[in-house]
């Protein structure tokens, strides 16, 4: 049985509005629209079957469960940002033959 992922770029959108406690600063780091992040938002709620954000008047708040899900998620993004970084370093400073 295969497993299922959410999109990536709906997980970005997540850490990245979970971190900043707004859509529009997230939408800003993602160099995407605010739209765009909600509509990222909406779909990993959907794929996940539950709410994420409390969204209320101008204010957004993490859900039980977006409080729960947000620090595993930036410590995947983190650990994939340190095994990129790790590998770019190994590269740049091997040596090159001609």
């Amino acid at each position: 049985m295969a497993r299922k992922l959410p999109p990536l770029n709906s997980l970005r959108a997540f850490e990245a509005a979970a971190r900043n406690l707004s859509f529009t600063r997230a939408a800003d780091e993602l160099f995407v629209t605010q739209a765009a992040v909600s509509h990222q938002i909406k779909g990993l709620e959907d794929f996940l079957g539950v709410p994420l954000f409390i969204r209320k008047n101008r204010k957004l708040l993490l859900t039980d469960e977006g409080q729960e899900y947000w620090p595993k998620i930036r410590d995947i993004f983190e650990k994939l940002m340190a095994a990129t970084d790790q590998l770019m370093t190994a590269g740049a400073s091997g040596a090159l033959n001609i």
